[in-house]
């Protein structure tokens, strides 16, 4: 018989039994889902923070508390604005190269609409640092810091939500229970804006003294520090650990790069973004084993189809065959249903929900080739046995 002929006598065997070969396929078709859908996610997410980050503009370099193991937990920040003031000092150029902030959590309201936001307690130099422009209005001052002005510079999410398309500028917030004016609104980022707080859209910049006196603490968090070109980096790097190391210890900061943050991140997703695709990979496992089953049942219940068969000449191998290609064809099905499942969830994902979703072309491959291995693996016992069974003890079963 040939294969041809095989795959015809399997596809009407499967097609007689319809309901079985349905409920047959949804363990697979489950399974191709789920890894097409998580691996998205995780991937998506990794071009979110990733491409985050490189927002942030080039030759950057992060001072972050600690000593700079990502495995270990928070560390308690002991820098403080002086910190920043010394590096700005030494560090060469004509335009601000240094910025510093501290980040605290506050209930603000404004005429009965209330939400928590995130505000930023930063210095001048902030948003020129970190590539955050103003859409309407004006940034935070040298002499806003100076003399420790309630004003505040909303981004774009929060002035949305709070004043509902009027124009914020001039208007007053409550922010922790303290009065702040409204002095501009930043451009929109979208996505997660940067990876150090949640979304960027949804923050709130207060000057650092102010901010300061409204946490009741003297700490900076982070200093950001950029470059003066890429060839730089490595310089102003030795520059800063020389000035910080002047008042600190070596476990009490660290300073590392965009390209450090990058490959760290990007690592550590990516090894989320796998274990996330192994796990829904175990039901295709267990989709397998369900396949199998079903066709032991199959070639149970169709012993004496086989025995007449082999008994008009069919070979050991035709029937192997027959029987191989069915539990192949189950999951091959299973498997594109799934893939078109997995894509179109994970292309609602991207546009409903606030986590990203992106479909790569291995984790396609991947689970096409899974789900053809699965048919194939758990396939053969029930195909040998149906194979070997003795034409004359079939015909004898009921």
């Amino acid at each position: 018989m040939s294969v041809r002929e095989a795959f015809r006598v399997a596809m009407q065997a499967l097609v007689a039994n319809r309901l079985r070969s349905v409920l047959t396929m949804l363990g697979v078709l489950i399974g191709v889902m789920s890894v097409v859908l998580l691996v998205a996610i995780g991937q998506g997410a990794r071009s979110e923070i990733t491409g985050a980050i490189e927002g942030l503009g080039s030759n950057l370099l992060f001072v972050l508390p600690g000593d700079g193991d990502f495995g270990s937990g928070p560390s308690r920040s002991r820098f403080v604005l002086d910190d920043v003031e010394r590096i700005d000092r030494e560090l060469p150029g004509a335009e601000p190269r240094v910025a510093g902030s501290s980040v605290g959590s506050e209930p603000l309201q404004v005429d009965g609409v209330r939400l928590n936001a995130t505000v930023l307690a930063i210095t001048a130099s902030y948003p020129q640092v970190l590539s955050r422009e103003i859409a309407r209005g004006q940034q935070i001052s040298e002499s806003d810091i100076a003399t420790s002005r309630r004003t505040a510079v909303l981004g774009a999410g929060t002035a949305e939500e709070l004043f509902a398309g009027q124009d914020p500028i001039g208007r007053t917030v409550n922010l922790g229970g303290t009065q702040f004016r409204v002095g501009g609104v930043l451009a929109r980022v979208g996505g997660g804006g940067s990876p150090f707080g949640p979304d960027q859209d949804r923050t709130v910049l207060v000057p650092i003294t102010t901010g300061q006196r409204l946490f009741g603490t003297d700490r900076i968090d982070s200093i950001f520090v950029r470059a003066s070109s890429t060839a730089g980096v490595d310089t102003d790097r030795v520059t800063v650990q020389r000035i910080l190391g002047q008042r600190l210890g070596e476990e009490d900061f660290t300073v590392v790069s965009q390209d450090e943050i990058i490959g760290v991140v990007g690592d550590i997703l990516q090894i989320l973004t796998i274990v996330l695709g192994s796990i829904a990979g175990i039901s295709l496992l267990v989709g397998g084993v369900g396949v199998s089953n079903i066709m032991l049942v199959s070639v149970s219940e169709r012993t004496r189809e086989i025995g007449l068969r082999k008994a008009l000449g069919a070979r050991t191998r035709d029937i192997t065959t027959q029987f191989l290609l069915e539990a192949i064809v189950l999951t091959v099905v299973g498997g594109l249903i799934g893939l078109g499942l997995g894509i179109g969830f994970a292309q609602l994902v991207a546009a409903f929900a606030p986590v990203p979703a992106e479909v790569t072309t291995w984790s396609v491959v991947l689970a096409l080739g899974v789900s053809t291995g699965v048919g194939l693996v758990f396939g053969v016992l029930p195909a040998r046995r149906a194979g070997q069974l003795d034409p004359v003890e079939a015909l004898r079963r009921d």
